[in-house]
This record gives C-alpha cells, sequence and structure tokens, in this order.
C-alpha cells in the first residue's frame, strides 16, 4: 500500500472547496478554498489555495498558483443590462426560471491550460484562451490571447516577455512529450529531471522510447 500522499486514483482535495461537474486525473491536488466547475483536471495537475477555475480543460502536469482565476464567467455586454437578474432570474422572482441558454452558452466557452504550464499569484486567464504548453504565466497577468508553447508572458493584458527555450528546443521537448510517460519512467529519470538542463535532457532521452 503507498504511502505517499498524492494519490492515483483519487485526487487530494484540501477542505473547503466546491467542485461541481469536475473530473480529475492521477495525482491531482485541489488547495484549500478552490471552486472548479465544469472542468478537467488532467493527470499531476494542482492547483493552489483559493483557485477559480470554470468551463476549462487543464492538462497534464500544470502548475497553478494561489488565487489564480480561469475562465471566469462574463456577463452580457450586447443587452439592456450586464446584471444577473435576467439569466438568475429564480433567485429574485417566484414565477421566473433561471435562463439555461445563456448558462450553457458560457460552458461553451472553454479555456485550455497545456500540459506543464505554471501560472502564477492571480494570474487570470480569459474565456476562450489556450495557453500552449510549457508556456508560464506571471503573478497579476490578464491573459486575454492565446499564449504560444513554451512562452512567458506578463502584464495586463500579458503581453510576450520571451520564450523559455530556442524554438528547436521547444520543438524537440514538445516531440518528447514525456508528461505522456508512465509513472514508473517518470521516477527512473528523476535524478536527470533534477540535474539536467532541458537540452542534456533531450540529448539523453530523445529517441529512447
Amino acid at each position: 500500500m503507498s504511502d505517499t500522499r498524492l494519490k492515483p486514483d483519487v485526487p487530494f482535495i484540501h477542505p473547503d472547496c466546491e467542485i461541481t461537474d469536475a473530473t480529475f486525473g492521477r495525482y491531482v491536488e485541489i488547495g484549500r478554498g478552490s471552486r472548479l466547475a465544469h472542468c478537467e483536471m488532467g493527470d499531476y495537475s494542482y492547483c493552489d489555495r483559493f483557485a477559480d477555475i470554470a468551463n476549462a480543460s487543464v492538462g497534464k502536469f500544470s502548475n497553478i498558483a494561489a488565487f489564480v482565476r480561469i475562465g471566469a464567467t462574463d456577463h452580457p455586454l450586447e443587452k439592456a443590462s450586464l446584471h444577473h437578474f435576467h439569466y438568475r432570474s429564480a433567485d429574485y422572482f417566484d414565477d421566473a426560471d433561471h435562463d439555461d441558454a445563456w448558462f450553457d452558452h458560457r460552458q461553451t466557452r472553454r479555456t485550455v491550460i497545456g500540459h506543464d504550464t505554471w501560472l502564477g499569484h492571480g494570474a487570470q486567464v480569459r474565456p476562450d484562451v489556450t495557453i500552449g504548453h510549457g508556456a508560464v504565466v506571471a503573478g497579476g497577468a490578464i491573459v486575454t490571447k492565446d499564449v504560444p508553447p513554451f512562452m512567458i508572458v506578463a502584464g495586463i493584458p500579458a503581453v510576450p516577455l520571451r520564450p523559455r527555450f530556442t524554438s528547436g528546443v521547444a520543438d524537440r521537448l514538445m516531440a518528447l512529450a514525456w508528461w505522456d510517460w508512465p509513472h514508473a519512467r517518470l521516477r527512473s529519470t528523476l535524478e536527470d529531471f533534477r540535474s539536467l538542463s532541458a537540452e542534456e535532457f533531450l540529448e539523453r532521452y530523445e529517441g529512447t522510447i
């Protein structure tokens, strides 16, 4: 029986979370007070305290810091009122129903977070945005446009700062796709993950699968 904290068959969910219609991969951790709705969390991904994730698909090995908001729900800009009395109507009127079509529309606006990404403290990622594999979102950034793989972005709105690697190294990491390796291989290569640079790691493991 494994005595590790994180398990392959059940997520580690800290207290005071609100979870609705969410699915979890292996070795997932959800920080205290987080709220997840209509989303998927891939293998090994985690969020820290008070993350708010809605209508999103999160890949594997994603690192989501405290107070990050992904897929923030929006309001109807084109209508006479922004207020939710006209779509959460049953909360206000005994003889009215919620506007189910509006909620269905919200759920179609998916945010996609790639594998091995890092979203810093307090970052926000808007609906319909894709964060590429290996990308980094700086703390406090508000991401309104797609982020290419292995790019670092920051600011309001977020703009590219620099790529993490040259395009050649990034392409090789994408091809290696180590995030799809089995758990046992991650363990057997752990020391190399710790000690080698990305290029050294590629030189050792390209073509070995």
